[in-house]
């Protein structure tokens, strides 16, 4: 009498599933052939794992139940193949390009970055995407300097996503002008026969950068009444350097003015007196 061994094939599952971030495994086995005689059988480790988009064994070991004799069968296993798909719904990955605002202060300023505002999947992160551009500007005078951000210097690097949409918006330095206000005095005085002048000049604001400007005065002047109220008029020189662009200068002027003299003055005139022959 010859008895043959029982013919076992032991087969993990096969599955697939769209990418969501947590791992794919499927513990189901599947006896086929002649299979296992009732009350005997198999306990079994099912390790296969698929997390990213793409495909892997789905692999397990087994352990014969007690009683189960290994020479009673002929144990054939398989695997199966667990398949994880890249996500087709779209991403939206908003960025905006940092923005800053300076006051001009005659050297070069600069402004560096972007931030990611929002991403529509939290399954998407700021590490799955690679920026080729530049992400700072840089500028002088006064005026705004865009930094030139677009969309197509952005690339998603995650395979476990196909569709992505990056949304940006640029980022931006803005230089202001310098605001400068020039104040100079209002003044009268009795005539006295001497020019009334005042000559100096108020800066307030934020002033002007070292040697871009100076002999700020003002040059005024009034002697008599006649002369009615004159301006106290400002003037300034300004360097090679300077660019009326890069402020905002307001000049407050004053007004010189000569009054009367109100103190009685008396005259005395005498007649003068002589005396000659007739002729």
């Amino acid at each position: 009498l010859q008895i043959n061994p029982r013919s076992v094939k032991l087969t993990s599952a096969t599955d697939e599933k769209v990418y969501d971030g947590q791992p794919l495994t499927n513990g189901v086995v599947t006896v086929s052939g002649d299979g296992f005689v009732k009350g005997e059988g198999a306990a079994y480790n099912v390790t296969g794992s698929q997390t990213n988009a793409g495909s892997s064994d789905n692999t397990f070991t087994y352990t014969l139940n007690t009683g189960t004799k290994a020479d009673n069968y002929v144990i054939e296993t398989a695997e199966g193949t667990l398949t994880v798909t890249p996500m087709t719904a779209e991403v939206v990955v908003n960025i905006q390009g940092s923005k800053l605002s300076k006051v001009y202060n005659g050297a070069e300023q600069s402004v560096t970055g972007y931030k990611v505002e929002s991403i529509s999947n939290p399954l998407y992160t700021a590490a799955d995407f690679a920026f080729s551009g530049t992400d700072s500007v840089t500028g002088t005078d006064a005026g705004t300097y865009m930094m030139g951000l677009t969309p197509a210097q952005f690339e998603n690097t995650n395979p476990n996503f196909e569709n992505v949409t990056f949304s940006v918006t640029d980022g931006a330095l803005t230089i202001t002008p310098r605001s400068v206000k020039l104040t100079s005095a209002t003044a009268e005085k009795v005539y006295d026969g001497m020019p009334l002048t005042r000559p100096d000049v108020a800066i307030t604001g934020d002033g002007f950068v070292a040697g871009e400007v100076s002999a700020i005065r003002a040059t005024g002047t009034v002697t008599n009444v006649s002369d009615g109220e004159q301006p106290n008029t400002i003037v300034y020189t300004t360097s090679a350097g300077f660019k009326p662009g890069n402020y905002s200068i307001e000049k407050d002027e004053g007004t010189l003015k000569i009054t009367p003299v109100t103190d009685k003055v008396t005259v005395t005139i005498t007649g003068n007196d002589g005396s000659m022959g007739y002729d």
